[in-house]
């Protein structure tokens, strides 16, 4: 890891902390143009636990277990093995070109405005490659925002909700590390200068949030999200 990383991070999760997601997306596309990737996400995630908790904890009524419990979790715990897998298995290109492909197709969507009353199958499938893509980049949040549609109407809720599924879901990456070995003191050096970034990327998102339409700031982080998986495809 290094201090040129400090800004990447920073911006990273000041997205997160606006909208819930995108910052692992953002940390791998422009992070992995300096560092490997399998490298960078045993430094990075334990850092955005840490996000993730302090927003559960300020907005804990505002999570929607139900949602939760009943449909998210369980279809993206499916796929969660295969990206495990994956991780420890493909190539570093091959990992971020299927996550640059996947973000820039969710991203048309979305700028576009079309597919957005998909059938609940495919949504469901959306899920679990979400489990997928997770388990393999840490990044499944673009996935999970698409399949989740309008379901989630307000933005608090939808952060709250996205940051406790990341709770949750990253606990189980981090064991994964763990065990093989991934958790050891290069990460941890390196989840230092992540920490560097969490704490400027923290405040601010969290100012904007409170401050900045949701939708318009949305729209703008989806064409952003584009551009960074064009990045990670043609890299």
């Amino acid at each position: 890891m290094t201090p040129l990383l400090v800004p990447v991070v920073a911006l990273a999760f000041a997205v997160e902390a606006m909208l819930g997601f995108g910052a692992t997306v953002i940390a791998v596309a422009l992070g992995a143009l300096a560092v490997d990737v399998r490298v960078l996400l045993p430094a990075f995630v334990p850092v955005s636990v840490a996000l993730s908790l302090w927003i559960v904890a300020r907005d804990r009524a505002h999570v929607d277990v139900r949602l939760l419990a009943r449909r998210v979790l369980p279809l993206m715990v499916l796929g969660l093995p295969v990206g495990l897998f994956a991780f420890r298995s493909l190539d570093e290109g091959v990992l971020r070109t299927v996550l640059g492909v996947v973000v820039v197709a969710l991203a048309l969507r979305e700028i576009l405005r079309i597919g957005r009353r998909a059938p609940a199958a495919v949504r469901a499938f959306a899920l679990v490659a979400a489990g997928a893509v997770h388990g393999a980049l840490g990044s499944g949040g673009p996935l999970v925002v698409w399949a989740l549609g309008d379901r989630v109407a307000d933005p608090r809720v939808l952060r709250a909700t996205l940051s406790a599924l990341w709770l949750a879901l990253n606990a189980v990456l981090l064991a994964a590390w763990a065990w093989d070995g991934r958790l050891n003191a290069a990460s941890w050096s390196g989840a230092a200068w992540c920490a560097a970034g969490l704490v400027v990327g923290a405040l601010v998102g969290d100012a904007l949030h409170r401050r900045v339409n949701a939708a318009r700031f949305g729209r703008l982080a989806w064409i952003a999200l584009a551009v960074v998986g064009v990045g990670l495809v043609v890299r």
